[in-house]
């Protein structure tokens, strides 16, 4: 195994064999689902190569920002020219004039006097058109002098370099770009290590509420589901795209049997899981159907603001999903009022294991699970952090230190999305996503 910080946007770093000795620097996704990788060549053979292809950019560049310089000056020179020109006739008046005064200086001395001023006061401003244009002159002498060495020194890299370098460049990026995907098919479970953002994508509804996509979905489908308020509403609102959920585009809009209670619901394999409205019962409804598939209650599991998180709000039982299956997190008078984690059977709601944590649902701001591991907000006001983890796998806990920036003041919902690989929370009215940093085990085709 390798152990690896893997980033999202999730940064990866590959390890490659030491003949090619080429590493990858990589984001999971970007904004439109695309792998993106950054590629860092080797020190030796095509190292140097690399280096001079990047010295050819640099003196391209140079040449064509001197070729700018030189129309720009060319223009500039036209123009000199063109007063020139308007000079010399001037000048082929004045003479004319002097000769005239010559002939009649007496009579006319009042008259040519003045429009022999007239005509210089004209002639003053091309005294610095004429100084610049000689410097104008030298400065495109010295640039056409560089461009000649430029050129000689362009046309040795050319030919040293060769154009096939680019495309076998061009190549090696594609097969590695093939590998990266590779390795990411490999990716196991992290843990996390680091909340950044939020990233805010919309400011619509009340100051609580609900929005999520289905982790199982297809790369195609990007439906978005928004639920506002916590109580007393049935209309859950879908778009068919996160860009149709920004715009405010519905695509249809779905009237539940029932009113839900609290935030905390889940969209999984396309199903929407629910917590009955003042009861411990919870509820899958299908999408595609409009009909409730299975409902069960929730055994012990306190209800209608018994073992809320800290904000109220109906919120005693969370639904999540991770990369692992569908969970029901809550608190029971049994354990004290401490968190209860269970994994359910997503087609049944039949509670398959059960954890009792040590830790009092009502201390708790809210909580999310990521790869079998519960993450325990301590608040959910400003300066909340993810204080608190128990992992399903080892059945221990710790207790951890993991801010994250609550931008709008009061986090209401904090789920986490295992497609996307980010949380989706409702701040006070504003739809954000965070980026989660996780620390993966990369299994190589040589571990047993």
């Amino acid at each position: 195994y390798m152990y690896i910080s893997f980033f999202l946007s999730l940064f990866l770093l590959t390890q490659i064999s030491p003949k090619e000795g080429w590493q990858v620097y990589s984001s999971a996704q970007d904004p439109d689902g695309r792998c993106i990788c950054t590629v860092v060549a080797p020190e030796q053979n095509l190292c140097s190569r690399d280096a001079k292809s990047r010295q050819l950019r640099q003196l391209l560049e140079k040449v064509q920002n001197m070729s700018q310089s030189i129309e720009v000056l060319n223009l500039r020179t036209q123009r000199d020219f063109q007063y020139v020109l308007k000079m010399e006739t001037q000048m082929k008046g004045l003479k004319a004039k002097f000769r005239q005064i010559e002939d009649d200086r007496k009579t006319l001395m009042t008259k040519h006097f003045q429009e022999l001023k007239e005509k210089m006061d004209e002639l003053l401003p091309l005294i610095p058109v004429l100084e610049q244009y000689k410097t104008d002159a030298k400065l495109i002498t010295q640039f056409k002098e560089e461009i000649r060495n430029l050129s000689a020194v362009l046309t040795g890299i050319q030919e040293e370099i060769g154009a096939y370098d680019y495309e076998e460049l061009h190549q090696r990026v594609l097969s590695l770009e093939t590998r990266l995907r590779d390795c990411m098919k490999k990716l196991t479970c992290g843990k996390l290590m680091k909340i950044t953002g939020p990233v805010t994508v919309k400011i619509s509804g009340t100051r609580f509420g609900a929005w999520m996509t289905d982790p199982l979905a297809s790369e195609k489908n990007n439906r978005v589901w928004y639920m506002d308020s916590y109580t007393n509403n049935k209309i859950v609102r879908e778009y068919k795209s996160m860009a149709d959920f920004v715009s405010g585009a519905e695509s249809r809009t779905y009237n539940l049997p029932f009113k839900w209670a609290g935030t905390n619901h889940v969209v999984y394999n396309g199903s929407l899981y629910f917590n009955k409205y003042q009861s411990n019962i919870i509820i899958k409804y299908s999408f595609d159907t409009g009909r409730v598939l299975a409902q069960r209650s929730l055994e012990y599991a306190g209800f209608h603001n018994v073992y809320p998180y800290t904000w109220g709000g109906f919120s005693d039982i969370d639904l999540m999903a991770d990369e692992i299956g569908l969970w029901a997190v809550y608190a029971t008078n049994q354990n004290a009022g401490n968190i209860v984690i269970s994994q359910l059977n997503q087609d049944t709601l039949e509670v398959m294991k059960s954890w009792n944590t040590g830790y009092p649902k009502r201390s708790a701001g809210e909580s999310f699970m990521i790869c079998g591991t519960l993450y325990v907000t301590n608040s959910h006001l400003t300066g909340a952090k993810v204080y608190y983890s128990y992992s399903t796998k080892t059945s221990t806990y710790e207790y951890t230190d993991i801010p994250f920036h609550n931008q709008y003041f009061h986090i209401s919902m904090l789920d986490y999305n295992a497609r996307d690989r980010a949380l989706y929370a409702w701040n006070n009215g504003h739809q954000v996503l965070f980026n989660v940093t996780l620390f993966h085990i990369i299994k190589t085709e040589d571990d047993t």
